[in-house]
């Protein structure tokens, strides 16, 4: 994906890429980069699939939420930023937090967010069951990109969602979506409304669940990440 033609799909999405954003994104490019030749940070390292797999991909979560009505936000598993900070750089009064467990991953961005200029940004070194412990119904939004399966993001994400908010799950597909509506509704939500649409370009599914927070997420959850791991919350077969 040319710069050209990222600007034309994202104005599709009802963004206007100012030059300033623009220039971001062409550091944040050159510096994941540099960056990824001494410290694994993605296996995409050309700039038409930086652009189109990490910067546009992460923007299609406007296909699902306003941002521009959302006070705070927090990416879990952000890895190198995706899609936390490149909202951010789309959406500069957003309050972000970026939240990884790899002290690499979280090192990379404190020295991008100094080279991007950006404030109003937290990073925070931590498991998200830990973090959740102290930061309960915090979030009115909630994102991940990970790869773990929607049960396991579910039961991580959901207890840092407020009343109301909402938990949006980034996926390249959905075998797994209907075993997680039982866990979904355990801890306080449901599917709001699921987008499936294809990247341009490279043509391949993605697909972005909108979990909205009904209840409280009961206290015993998240569990420990192992419990988590070995009894996973799905509905027990008769």
């Amino acid at each position: 994906m040319t710069i050209e033609v990222f600007v034309e799909e994202v104005k599709k999405l009802g963004l206007e890429p100012t030059p300033q954003m623009l220039n971001q994104l062409q550091i944040y490019a050159n510096f994941l980069k540099e960056y990824n030749e001494h410290t694994n940070l993605t296996r995409i390292t050309k700039d038409e699939d930086i652009y189109l797999k990490h910067f546009y991909d992460s923007l299609t979560i406007l296909k699902e939420i306003d941002l521009t009505q959302v006070n705070n936000l927090i990416d879990i598993g952000t890895g190198a930023g995706f899609p936390g900070m490149v909202l951010k750089i789309f959406f500069p009064n957003l309050k972000v937090t970026l939240l990884d467990s790899n002290n690499k991953k979280i090192t990379f961005l404190q020295e991008l967010q100094t080279k991007l200029g950006v404030d109003n940004l937290t990073l925070v070194h931590s498991r998200i069951e830990t973090f959740a412990l102290d930061n309960r119904e915090t979030f009115d939004v909630v994102t991940s990109r990970a790869v773990a399966n929607l049960i396991t993001l579910t039961e991580l994400a959901l207890p840092l969602v407020k009343i109301n908010g909402h938990f949006i799950a980034l996926k390249g597909n959905l075998e797994e979506e209907e075993d997680a509506t039982y866990a979904i509704n355990i801890l306080g939500g449901a599917i709001e409304h699921t987008s499936k649409f294809v990247l341009p370009i490279e043509q391949s599914t993605r697909n972005i669940i909108n979990i909205v927070k009904v209840k409280p997420t009961p206290q015993n959850y998240p569990r420990p990440y192992d419990k988590i791991i070995k009894k996973p919350l799905k509905k027990k077969v008769k």
